[in-house]
């Protein structure tokens, strides 16, 4: 499986998104640097295991780190 690649079930994907919305929102009441802490650490541990589990290469994790950077600082160069 590649982190990349639109073979993924769109349907899986929003379900999957309602449900951590679900968990985020019981979240809501922390202070929002301690839940980016916690939110890196289980992302960390994900890719990880995705690793490990050789669902995914060295290099599409980098990709994917990188899309996500790009997209989570893309308002700073507007």
């Amino acid at each position: 499986m590649s982190l990349a690649d639109a073979e993924c079930d769109a349907g899986a994907v929003e379900q999957c998104i309602d449900e951590l919305n679900n968990c985020l929102t019981r979240l809501a009441g922390h202070a929002p640097i301690p839940l980016a802490v916690a939110l890196r650490v289980h992302l960390e541990a994900l890719l990880q295991s995705l690793l490990e589990g050789e669902l995914c290469t060295r290099e599409e994790v980098r990709d994917f780190l990188r899309e996500l950077q790009r997209e989570a600082l893309q308002h700073d160069e507007k």
